[in-house]
């Protein structure tokens, strides 16, 4: 009996060992063509975004211990600045706005239909020859002529394009006032309402009074950085140097250019940064103070303090918790996935990656790789990465590959009507969890981005209504949103070239 015996054991153990792996096997199989979607846990975020007392958390974050301490700091010296970033929504201002998630979401939709058009605009613009200086508004000539006494100073930046969803305090002046502003990678200059303030939108902060403080001084219209601005005059009585920044949109700033002493977080005072003091402002933005512009130009925050590197991580927009925004730190996880940082011949202001295709359910999607490519003279079209934009807008052609790849892979769940600029939104109303197409953005180089299921199924009113939360342009750039950057660490390294993607690193 030995002999057949020994033959059996041998077969049976090869069968038990053989069989984890295929379980294994199947199960990667399976989480590489799907995502689960937590419809319980997001829905119930929904509903605590109407209700989160604002006032008392903001308290709170600000009588929290530092992220860490520095003891000294020069305007060349970036390394380990870290600043904490809250969502719009969670806004003192913003309480109470919203009866229904519902109307919250409508408002968010709106103020990013207007971004998008106005970031799509300036980057066709710039790739068609045409500058700022030329964007001017037809009443401009006799704003920049007028005299001192006159000039005012009306600053709009992206405020009414609906740009700023995420915020942070931010210590201007000396002794420093502490100010909610607006984080922007779609622009060059940092800007703030100042006294006397002619007509100046609603804001959290009492606006800030230059008179008080003692590191404030005008730029001269012979500085060097009068001259980086794209337009500029001088006051006629004082030769102090105006600023003007149009949009694609017609919306523009216009006002005085000085240097002041800039807090951020913990760290030590940075001084000599030149930014926008602004008398009258006009548009839709309301709860933050001004602009902390991060775009690529030479006058962006990370440009004047020669920060060749900086990364920010976007917590969910229905969550209270506070993320943060570091320069001078690499992200150089095991995690993380690289892609190359590409820049427009004709405008340094926008992030572009080298996006190179999208997959669905685990299989790429047949688009051309010219839906992301940018053009290496005009600098047409690309993909821009964008602080300020929510929904990911693709070409439509993209977008279209994308939606019907998703809907295939979605077939088992109950369709319902779009709504507003999504067109493909389910009913998961007696569902506490599903399981979703995985979508994945591929770059050049080889990296690939898997995204979460919430970072792209997203809740519209609160009561289990989700759509695709991608979207169609028929501009040339497409643009990469911050909703599918939630919960991401998102980092530029401009010495580099490289843009860099850590998921969970918030």
């Amino acid at each position: 009996m030995q002999p057949r015996t020994l033959p059996l054991l041998l077969l049976l153990l090869a069968v038990l060992a053989l069989s984890p792996r295929a379980a294994v096997s199947r199960h990667h199989s399976q989480a590489g063509a799907t995502e689960t979607l937590d419809v319980a846990a997001s829905l119930s975020r929904a509903r605590a975004a109407l209700s989160t007392d604002a006032a008392s958390l903001h308290q709170s974050a600000a009588e929290a211990s530092p992220v860490r301490k520095h003891s000294s700091r020069s305007r060349k010296d970036s390394g380990g600045l870290t600043l904490r970033l809250h969502s719009r929504d969670f806004l003192p201002e913003e309480q109470g706005r919203h009866q229904s998630y519902w109307s919250l979401v409508l408002s968010r939709l709106s103020r990013d239909e207007a971004r998008a058009a106005a970031v799509s605009a300036r980057a066709a613009l710039a790739a068609d020859g045409v500058t700022r200086l030329d964007l001017r508004p037809v009443n401009e000539s006799a704003v920049f002529a007028a005299s001192a006494a006159a000039i005012q100073g009306p600053v709009v930046s992206g405020v009414g394009q609906g740009s700023g969803e995420y915020f942070s305090r931010v210590g201007i002046g000396s002794p420093a006032r502490q100010l909610y502003m607006v984080l922007d990678t779609g622009s060059d200059v940092t800007w703030v309402q100042c006294q006397p303030c002619a007509d100046c939108y609603q804001q959290s902060d009492p606006v800030f009074d230059p008179t008080l403080s003692t590191s404030y001084a005008a730029v001269s219209c012979d500085s060097p950085r009068c001259r980086d601005l794209d337009a500029a005059a001088c006051r006629n009585s004082t030769g102090a140097c105006l600023y003007e920044v149009a949009y694609g949109d017609g919306s523009y700033t216009v006002g005085d250019f000085a240097t002041e002493t800039l807090t951020l977080g913990d760290s030590q005072p940075v001084s000599n940064v030149a930014i926008g003091c602004g008398h009258d402002n006009e548009g839709l933005f309301v709860g933050a103070a001004g602009l902390l512009a991060l775009g690529g130009g030479p006058l962006s925050f990370p440009s004047q303090i020669s920060a060749t590197t900086f990364s920010y991580c976007l917590v969910d927009r229905d969550s209270p918790s506070a993320s943060t925004l570091q320069f001078g730190d690499g992200v150089g996880d095991a995690d993380t996935v690289t892609a190359p940082l590409l820049r427009s011949p004709r405008s340094n202001t926008f992030y572009y990656v080298a996006l190179s295709g999208i997959s669905v359910g685990g299989q790429p999607l047949s688009i051309p790789p010219s839906a992301f490519a940018m053009d290496a003279t005009s600098g047409a079209g690309g993909v821009i990465v964008d602080s300020g934009t929510a929904v990911t807008r693709l070409q439509s052609s993209a977008y279209a590959a994308l939606r019907d790849a998703f809907v295939s892979g979605a077939s088992s769940l109950a369709r319902t009507s779009g709504v507003s600029l999504f067109d493909t939104c389910y009913d998961l109303s007696d569902r506490t969890s599903v399981e979703v197409p995985a979508v994945a953005l591929r770059f050049e180089g080889g990296g690939t981005l898997r995204l979460p299921a919430k970072n792209y199924l997203i809740p519209v009113d609160g009561v289990g209504t989700y759509c695709l939360a991608f979207a169609p342009t028929n501009a040339a750039v497409s643009i990469v949103g911050n909703v599918q950057q939630q919960g991401t660490r998102v980092s530029f390294d401009t010495a580099k070239g490289t843009v860099g993607f850590t998921p969970n690193k918030c």
